[in-house]
C-alpha cells in the first residue's frame, strides 16, 4: 500500500473542522503541531511590536494515495483555503516508506479492497 503525507497549515479556530472533515473522507490519524506562523504575500499587522495574526497549526496526514486527492479537497473546503485568502493552505508529498501504520492498512485494505 502507498501513501502520500498531507501537510496543512491551518487557522487554529478552523482546526477542528478541518480534522472532522478529513477523518468522515478517509484519514485514519493526524499529528498536530501547534502554534506555528507563516506570512504569505502581505506582511503581517503589527501593534506596538506584537503581530496581530491568529494562530496557526500544522496537521501532518499519512492517508492512503487513492484517497490524498479527495481528502486534500475537503480539508482545503473546511478550511476555507481558496475562498479566503490567509486562512491556509494543504498540500501532499510522497511517501517512500512508512513503518508503524500497519493497523491502518489493515483497515484501509478491508475499506477499499474494491476499489484498488
Amino acid at each position: 500500500m502507498h501513501f502520500k503525507l498531507i501537510i496543512a497549515f491551518v487557522e487554529d479556530d478552523k482546526t477542528e473542522s478541518v480534522l472532522d472533515s478529513a477523518r468522515r473522507h478517509g484519514a485514519k490519524g493526524v499529528t498536530v503541531i501547534n502554534n506555528a506562523r507563516g506570512e504569505g504575500i502581505d506582511q503581517p499587522k503589527t501593534f506596538l511590536g506584537l503581530t496581530l495574526e491568529t494562530q496557526r497549526n500544522v496537521l501532518l496526514f499519512l492517508v492512503e494515495e487513492h484517497l490524498s486527492r479527495y481528502i486534500l479537497e475537503k480539508i482545503a473546503s473546511a478550511g476555507e483555503f481558496d475562498s479566503k485568502p490567509g486562512t491556509g493552505i494543504a498540500f501532499k508529498i510522497d511517501v517512500d516508506d512508512a513503518i508503524g501504520v500497519m493497523h491502518q492498512v489493515n483497515e484501509l485494505t478491508h475499506e477499499l479492497e474494491d476499489e484498488i
